[in-house]
């Protein structure tokens, strides 16, 4: 009886370890994606919300979800970037700094998709109410560039000099250094404010998209089942997983449904649906519940869903 005791003791302190450094279970290679967030906008638990899905939170069965973010790893270099600024952003640079790579500098670059809540706002935490450190690079598009420059509180920022604009152009590579380059392309989405972008991610081995925002993949004038088989891996949009999930006009909100785009890829080989992972849930997907009967069956499939502290090598 003590033997089982101590053997219940012993896995579930082991579980909770497991869970608790996902990091420390990663290979670290001297390139590479780390995910530090994965949340539509609004994040997990989600204003408002009185269903299970976020409920399952406030009684202590499911953690925090940090809005969509990726880091972007150069050890050899002692460099490190930061897809999207979320309202998560302390955590997230917080994140970069303990697990993965240390240095002086906080962050050698911000890249922007879009004005959208969940993928600008962070940057409100380098002013002088807060970090109010100047010169940090935010990697902008031209329209982008302009709102954040003109409207307030932002322009603060720009005037401030607390960040400092490192211009982008549609299909045109930055290079960051010997071994990573990036490029933007544009998308189609709710560009209210900004034009919306993806990203092409390209290390000396492999090279991944990242595409957190999107409409209908038909609105797009490539192909996205040939974008996919010329990379390694691509974080796609996948904010809903099907018609009707909530209770508002689906239509006023496009994204390609998780449904969709597994119908999408139906056909294709086990390679290339392996290379697809989703990313950016609303609080209301199914895929943010570890154990769903419908993320489990996609992933039957061949495909793969996001997770916090998840690398690929570039």
């Amino acid at each position: 009886m003590r033997y089982f005791v101590i053997l219940i003791c012993f896995t579930l302190f082991s579980c909770k370890e497991t869970q608790q450094n996902n990091y420390k279970n990663q290979p670290k290679n001297e390139q590479y994606i780390t995910v530090l967030g994965i949340a539509q906008d609004a994040g997990y638990p989600h204003i408002g919300c009185q269903k299970e899905c976020c409920t399952q939170f406030y009684s202590g069965k499911k953690p925090k979800q940090k809005v969509v973010a990726l880091g972007l790893v150069d050890i050899k270099a002692k460099q490190k970037w930061l897809f999207e600024a979320t309202p998560d952003i302390a955590t997230q640079l917080a994140d970069l700094e303990k697990h993965h790579l240390k240095t002086s500098n906080l962050i050698d670059g911000i890249f922007l998709t879009h004005a959208h809540i969940g993928h600008y706002t962070g940057l409100m935490y380098f002013g002088r109410e807060a970090l109010g450190k100047q010169g940090t690079k935010v990697f902008a598009m031209p329209k982008m560039k302009n709102y954040l420059t003109k409207n307030g509180p932002w322009s603060q920022l720009v005037d401030l000099k607390n960040i400092v604009f490192k211009d982008l152009k549609n299909d045109s590579t930055i290079v960051l250094n010997n071994n990573l380059k990036v490029t933007p392309f544009l998308v189609p989405h709710r560009d209210e404010y900004s034009e919306t972008v993806g990203y092409k991610i390209e290390g000396t081995k492999k090279t991944a998209l990242f595409i957190p925002d999107i409409n209908k993949w038909e609105k797009w004038k490539k192909n996205i089942i040939d974008e996919v088989k010329k990379v390694d891996i691509a974080f796609l949009d996948a904010t809903f997983f099907k018609n009707g999930e909530i209770n508002r006009p689906m239509s006023k909100i496009p994204h390609p449904f998780i449904e969709e785009t597994v119908n999408l890829f139906k056909n294709e080989t086990l390679e290339t649906k392996n290379k697809v992972v989703f990313i950016h849930f609303n609080h209301t997907n199914p895929a943010l519940q570890k154990s769903s009967k419908e993320k489990i069956e996609v992933e039957k499939l061949g495909f793969q869903f996001a997770y916090e502290g998840m690398q690929f090598e570039l």
